[in-house]
C-alpha cells in the first residue's frame, strides 16, 4: 500500500491491517451467514472429523493400544459423540479445579452414558445395565435427571464389549455427549398414564431415526436439549431445554403440542419460551428438525459460552425465531394455540402408586440422589419380572417406574422395592432432593454432591419426621447447574467458602425460592448467603422451621420465600 498524505509510511501497515480485520468480521460464526471458519479448538477439531468417525478408531486401534495412544482432540472432543468422558483423577481436590490443566485432570477412566430416549427400558435392557455395571464400571450405573444412566471406572479396552452388549438389546450411547441432539426426555408414563393429554412416544421414536446418528446433525454449536410430554404434570422440565414440546388441547383441533425453545442453565440461566403455535403429533419430527437446523445454520460458534440456542433465542425472539421456521425450513405457515394449563399436581416424578389406564398399576420409587448399582439394577428387573411387568421407566428426577403391575401384585412389589431401600412412599426430603456427580468423578466440580445429599437426607428425616410439604433440594458441584440449582426451592451451588475459623472448606452458594412449571423462575440469592458442607444440616433445619412457622395456608416454600426477610433465610 502506498502512503498518502492521510496515511504516512509508517501508519499504513497498521491501517492495512485494520481495513482487512474490518473485511474478515467474524461476527458470532454463524454458518448461514457465511463464517464457516471455525473460530476456536473446539470448531476446528469438529471441522477436522466428525465426532461420529472416532467409534472406529475406539474398536480398532484405543482398545488395543491403551489409553495411551487416545489423540487428546479425540479423547477430550469427539469421544464425547459417544458417550464417553474422562474422569477425575481421585484425590485432586476442589481448590485445584480451576488452576491444573486437562491432562492433569484427567484419569485413565471415563464416564459412560447411555441414553434411554423417553425413559423407556426393558426388564431385559435393565438387567444388562445391571450386568455391564458390575463386569466393567466397579457396581457403578447413577439415574439422571435427564433419564439416562452413567458408569463410571470404564476402560477403554472395555468400550466395544460394552457398545456390542448394550446394542444387542437395542440400547446405545450415541450422542450420549458432545455438541449434538442429546437424550430426547419423555415422560414416563407416555401411553400409560390415565390423565394423558396425548402419547408423545411415536414422535420421539420418529425423531431418532431421523436425527441421532446422522452427519447432518452431528456438528452443532454446542449440545441440544429437547423433551416431549403429554402429560398434565409437566413432568419433563420443559422449560429448561432447547426445544419442548407440551401437550395441550386445542379448542378446534384436539389433542397436539405446544412449542417451546431456547431454555437452558448453567451459568446463564433462560427460561424457555413459547411460539405460540399448536402442533399436532405427526408435525413434532419436522418442527424438532426445522429447531435444531437453525440452531445449526445460526446459532452462535464464536464463543462457546455464547454457543447454545438460548443465546439465539434471547437474541431474535419468539416472533423472529417462529418466522424463520416457517419461511426458511417447514416452508408453510403453523397453527396458533393455547398455552399448556397449570401443573396438575405438586410433584412431577410419579413416585409411589398410580393406576394406570387399563386398570393396572406403575410404583415409582425414589433412590438417594439418583445413586444405584449394577446389583440393585438387576434386581429391581428381577422384581418387575417376578410381578408381571417387562417394562420401567426412568424419570426426569433421578427416579425410576415400574410398569403393568396387577392389583394383586401391587403391595408385594412395593416391599420387595423398599426392601432394597428404594421407598415408594418417601419423605420429602428423599423425593425432593437430587445431585450432580459431584467431584468424585467430575473434573469440573469443587465439592462433594451424591454423599452429601444421601447424608442430608438422613439427617433431615431424624430431625424433621412430621415435615410432609413437598420441597426441593438440589445439589450441584460448580456452577453449571446439572443439577438445575437455579429451579429448585433449595438450590446448593458448590464452591470452597470459609468457616468460623478462617479455613477454607467445601460448601455452597444458597439459591431459594426457584420453580418450574407455569409459574417458573430462577429463585433469590440473598447477598453473602453461604454455608459450610458441615453446616448445610443445620441450615436446611431453620429454614425449613421458619417457613412452617411463618407460612400462610397453603403457601408453597417458594411463595413464601419472595416475601421472607433476609433474615429469616439466613
Amino acid at each position: 500500500m502506498a502512503a498518502t498524505p492521510e496515511t504516512p509510511a509508517a501508519a499504513a501497515p497498521a491501517a492495512a491491517a485494520a481495513r482487512r480485520k474490518t473485511g474478515r468480521h467474524r461476527g458470532e460464526g454463524q454458518w448461514a451467514v457465511g463464517h464457516h471458519t471455525p473460530l476456536n479448538g473446539n470448531e476446528q477439531f469438529k471441522k477436522d472429523d466428525d465426532g461420529l468417525n472416532v467409534r472406529t478408531r475406539i474398536e480398532n486401534i484405543y482398545s488395543k493400544a491403551g489409553f495411551d495412544s487416545i489423540d487428546p482432540n479425540d479423547l477430550r472432543g469427539r469421544m464425547r459423540w459417544w458417550g464417553l468422558y474422562t474422569q477425575r483423577k481421585p484425590g485432586i481436590d476442589g481448590g485445584k479445579t480451576a488452576i491444573l490443566e486437562p491432562e492433569e485432570l484427567d484419569d485413565k477412566y471415563f464416564m459412560l452414558r447411555v441414553r434411554i430416549d423417553g425413559g423407556r427400558l426393558t426388564t431385559e435392557q435393565l438387567r444388562v445395565i445391571g450386568e455391564i455395571s458390575e463386569e466393567f464400571a466397579r457396581g457403578t450405573a447413577d439415574l439422571t435427571d435427564r433419564q439416562n444412566v452413567q458408569y463410571h471406572w470404564i476402560r477403554i479396552e472395555d468400550v466395544p464389549e460394552i457398545w456390542r452388549r448394550l446394542e444387542a438389546v437395542g440400547l446405545s450411547t450415541t450422542e450420549a455427549c458432545g455438541d449434538t441432539p442429546r437424550v430426547i426426555l419423555g415422560s414416563p408414563v407416555a401411553g400409560i398414564a390415565q390423565d394423558e393429554i396425548i402419547d408423545g412416544s411415536p414422535a420421539i421414536d420418529e425423531i431418532y431415526r431421523r436425527i441421532v446418528g446422522n452427519p447432518a446433525f452431528s456438528n452443532l454449536p454446542r449440545k441440544f436439549k429437547s423433551a416431549i410430554s403429554g402429560s398434565p404434570l409437566l413432568d419433563v422440565a420443559h422449560e429448561i431445554n432447547d426445544i419442548a414440546f407440551v401437550g395441550v388441547n386445542h379448542p378446534e383441533h384436539g389433542p397436539g403440542f405446544d412449542v417451546w425453545v431456547g431454555g437452558g442453565l448453567s451459568t446463564n440461566p433462560k427460561l424457555g419460551v413459547r411460539l405460540g403455535t399448536w402442533v399436532s403429533l405427526e408435525e413434532v419430527p419436522d418442527v424438532y428438525e426445522g429447531v435444531i437446523s437453525i440452531f445449526r445454520d445460526y446459532g452462535y460458534r464464536r464463543l462457546r459460552t455464547r454457543a447454545r440456542l438460548k443465546f439465539l433465542v434471547a437474541d431474535w425472539g419468539p416472533a423472529k425465531f417462529r418466522q424463520v421456521l416457517e419461511d426458511e425450513y417447514l416452508k408453510r405457515e403453523l397453527t396458533d394455540g393455547p398455552a399448556p394449563e397449570q401443573p396438575s399436581g405438586q410433584w412431577r416424578d410419579h413416585v409411589g402408586v398410580h393406576q394406570q389406564q387399563d386398570g393396572r398399576f406403575y410404583v415409582g420409587f425414589a433412590p438417594r440422589v439418583g445413586r444405584v448399582d449394577g446389583a440393585t439394577l438387576t434386581k429391581i428387573a428381577d422384581v418387575a419380572e417376578r410381578h408381571g411387568s417387562g417394562r420401567l421407566r426412568t424419570t426426569a428426577e433421578q427416579k425410576m417406574i415400574v410398569l403393568d403391575v396387577e392389583a394383586d401384585k401391587v403391595d408385594s412389589v412395593v416391599a420387595a422395592l423398599e426392601a432394597l431401600d428404594l421407598r415408594v412412599k418417601p419423605s420429602p426430603f428423599r423425593r425432593g432432593t437430587m445431585a450432580c456427580t459431584g467431584i468424585e468423578f467430575c473434573k469440573l466440580a469443587i465439592v462433594e454432591t451424591k454423599a452429601r445429599g444421601a447424608s442430608l437426607i438422613d439427617e433431615l428425616e431424624r430431625r424433621l419426621p412430621e415435615f410432609a410439604e413437598p420441597l426441593t433440594i438440589n445439589i450441584n458441584g460448580c456452577p453449571n447447574a446439572c443439577a438445575r440449582i437455579q429451579v429448585a426451592d433449595i438450590g446448593l451451588k458448590g464452591q470452597l467458602v470459609l468457616d468460623d475459623d478462617g479455613n477454607q472448606v467445601e460448601g455452597y452458594q444458597v439459591h431459594l425460592g426457584g420453580a418450574l412449571g407455569l409459574e417458573a423462575g430462577f429463585g433469590r440469592k440473598v447477598r453473602g448467603l453461604k454455608v459450610t458442607s458441615a453446616g448445610l444440616p443445620d441450615y436446611v433445619e431453620r429454614v425449613v422451621t421458619r417457613f412452617q412457622e411463618q407460612r400462610e395456608g397453603g403457601e408453597r416454600f417458594a411463595a413464601w420465600v419472595t416475601r421472607a426477610k433476609d433474615e429469616d433465610l439466613s
